[in-house]
């Protein structure tokens, strides 16, 4: 067999024009998501704080067990990007992997919706006010059918993504937007000749848009020549059980990965339920403009994952120091800007949710501007751990960034925001403060693992 010839390395001025092309729809892709939640926080705010407090902690375990899922069958991306490295168009391998993810998104469902049925029960051995489970458990009931959708959705944006189409992902995400905003417009208030169902009309709002998002991805799939010729649901009965358990054994650390990092922001949640139904209102607010900013580098480092996987296969050590380097330089330059913006214009970031000069409203800014600020110390470091994580998982490296992460947001993030929060005067502030710390050792961990990857054997021979 005659030996596949690669193209020549990019240079770094090719390889930033390779990585924007990428990251540019994921990143929009990401914030366009963000958004879609963000409507839901803005309709669900006009019922009233009782119900934004209680969609919030049903949302924090929804969007923790959601992400780390997702996650899981993300994976999926550096296996395809490795093998169009390797030998493009790599037809049969591809489908075979994006086949094996759909089994696993099947499986994962049941267990994802099991998990959230115990979001009462969770709440109540937290201590959450009563009246706010029941709202919560109710919201829930209708959102979790939401989740299988979800999940099959993030395995078809990984595969036109990988396959160099991620302005789908962005123009789908966009159409979820318009989808969600009517749907909630609808079913909260009764228009449109919807019923009026309050905070149950913004989950039902949110299982429309995630069927139809899906529906939108395996139309875009069949119209465009290029990613329908992989027919990635041709022979869909047929598994390839080696795959299958390569998605699950490089998959599982990144949920953990996830769960560790996401499971932090959620527990945080609980712990602001604990120091005052205010508190919480003002993290929701300013942890959404926070996950705003941070879908860019999210996006970033998921370009930057597919450009190293495809080093790697082509076994070019120099394209993978470049592609994850790019990404890393990109995702904290962003972060720069994003910082200075939570410092200097604080109040008209939160006018996206609220009235800053409505009186009703004095006290919840106060403690979200508050919020801001310490959000704007750790723009730096989360966008640095977000694209030398998704590096490091384009060489296939989950198992010990997985540790990384457990340690970073769990010993000295939670510890400290579970300290400082419930056991001194800081309250909020100190769960904040907790929450930046996490992201400081994150970061630090994975540049540091990342740097010494071919010290420690991670990059091809």
């Amino acid at each position: 067999m005659r030996p596949v010839a690669h193209p020549p390395t990019p240079g770094w001025q090719a390889e930033t024009r390779e990585t924007l092309r990428l990251a540019g729809p994921l990143a929009l892709a990401n914030m366009l998501q963000m958004l879609t939640y963000a409507i839901d926080v803005i309709f669900i705010a006009r019922i009233g704080a009782q119900e934004l407090a209680a969609s919030s902690l049903a949302v924090a375990v929804f969007g923790l067990v959601l992400w780390s899922l997702q996650s899981l069958t993300g994976a999926v991306a550096p296996i395809m990007a490795s093998e169009l490295g390797a030998r493009a168009p790599a037809l049969r391998p591809v489908r075979r992997s994006v086949r094996m993810a759909l089994w696993l998104s099947a499986l994962l469902s049941v267990i994802g919706m099991a998990v959230c049925l115990l979001t009462p029960a969770l709440m109540r051995a937290t201590g959450q006010d009563p009246a706010l489970t029941a709202l919560a458990g109710e919201y829930m009931a209708i959102l979790l059918w939401s989740g299988p959708a979800m999940i099959v959705a993030g395995v078809l944006r990984n595969f036109v993504a990988t396959l160099g189409r991620p302005l789908f992902a962005t123009a789908i995400t966009a159409v979820g937007i318009g989808i969600n905003a009517i749907g909630n417009y609808a079913f909260i208030f009764g228009n449109l000749g919807a019923p009026a169902l309050g905070l149950q009309g913004a989950a039902i709002a949110t299982l429309i848009t995630s069927i139809s998002v899906v529906a939108f991805y395996a139309l875009a799939i069949r119209l465009d020549p290029r990613l329908h010729r992989y027919r990635i649901m041709g022979f869909f009965w047929r598994p390839d059980w080696p795959r299958f358990m390569e998605i699950v054994r490089i998959g599982t650390p990144i949920a953990i990965t996830v769960l560790a990092e996401a499971g932090v922001f959620g527990a945080a949640a609980f712990l602001m339920g604990r120091v005052g139904a205010l508190e919480l209102a003002a993290h929701t607010v300013a942890l959404n403009l926070a996950a705003f900013a941070f879908q860019v580098p999210f996006g970033v480092g998921q370009a930057a994952t597919i450009r190293v996987g495809y080093f790697v296969g082509a076994n070019d050590r120099l394209g993978i120091a470049r592609a994850g380097w790019t990404g890393i330089a990109m995702g904290t330059g962003f972060m720069v800007f994003t910082a200075i913006a939570f410092l200097v214009m604080p109040q008209a970031l939160l006018a996206i949710y609220l009235d800053p000069g409505a009186s009703g409203n004095a006290a919840l800014v106060e403690v979200a501007t508050g919020f801001l600020v310490i959000a704007a110390a750790f723009q730096l470091f989360d966008g640095i751990q977000a694209v030398a994580a998704g590096a490091l998982r384009g060489l296939k490296d989950t198992r010990v960034p997985m540790w990384i992460a457990v340690f970073s947001y769990w010993l000295p993030g939670f510890g400290l925001a579970a300290g400082l929060g419930l056991g001194t005067s800081l309250g909020g502030t100190g769960v904040w403060i907790g929450l930046a710390t996490g992201l400081v050792f994150a970061a630090a961990l994975l540049l540091w693992r990342w740097r010494a990857r071919e010290r420690l054997g991670l990059t091809p021979a």
